[in-house]
């Protein structure tokens, strides 16, 4: 897909992307995300108060050390103003991104965050079709963006957003569809992070491989290819 787009596969940096985590029940899976070799962690906040954030975060930043990025991502759950509050806590832990603090379409309220916040803002997963990043941009909502290859609006929907990106000078990541995303990503200007949530994994010939840290997209088309004794498996 990358060379049908006039480009070709190169690597791009990955990280590993957790829901809430356990820093002692889950600290041989985040050890391991390292020794794989990812980058960057990401994880989900806003499950509990500010004080619980704070723990969370200052024992992964433990766990992972100083030189792999670490991103907090609050899935919409805060308004403008405990965004803010929760932010100032989490600043000392060297946040690389805050991603969707508050609601998604309150584009408003993003802005006024990232107006207030010491770390940079996420957003995009949520916003649909190129109309809806033109918006955002716009408004100032983010310092990144990461479409969704699906509510973008697919290949042609997501070259598009590149485009903006690129006229804005703003780092562009990607959410979710790794595989595809490598293909997105590799012809992107402003390409920045590769989410890899391994979901395929166990019914792909080809799993994505972390290489130096980063993945590099391979195979025809969309980068998917079946291994169809795994899918049989199954089938209903």
């Amino acid at each position: 897909m990358a060379e049908l787009l006039g480009g070709s596969a190169r690597p791009i940096p990955a990280y590993d992307s957790y829901g809430v985590v356990d820093p002692v029940a889950d600290e041989k899976d985040l050890k391991r995300s390292i020794e794989q070799g990812f980058r960057g962690i990401k994880i989900k906040g806003g499950d509990g108060d500010a004080a619980n954030d704070a723990r969370v975060v200052k024992a992964v930043r433990g766990i992972i050390g100083p030189d792999v990025a670490l991103m907090i991502d609050f899935n919409q759950s805060l308004d403008p103003a405990e965004a803010i509050r929760r932010i100032a806590r989490l600043a000392p832990y060297d946040l690389h991104w805050v991603e969707e603090p508050v609601a998604q379409e309150n584009l408003q309220g993003h802005a006024q965050v990232r107006s207030a916040s010491p770390i940079s803002i996420q957003s995009g997963e949520n916003w649909w079709f190129p109309r809806g990043f033109a918006e955002a941009i716009s408004a100032g909502a983010s310092d990144f963006i990461m479409p969704d290859l699906m509510k973008v609006g697919g290949v042609t929907g997501f070259m598009r957003v590149a485009a903006q990106a690129e006229a804005a000078s703003i780092p562009m990541s990607s959410h979710l569809f790794a595989e595809a995303s490598a293909h997105m990503l590799a012809v992107t200007p402003t390409a920045h992070w590769l989410e890899v949530l391994d979901l395929g994994r166990a019914i792909l010939a080809e799993p994505i491989e972390i290489v130096d840290g980063a993945v590099t997209a391979r195979g025809p088309g969309l980068g998917l290819c079946w291994d169809e004794t795994a899918v049989a498996k199954y089938r209903l």
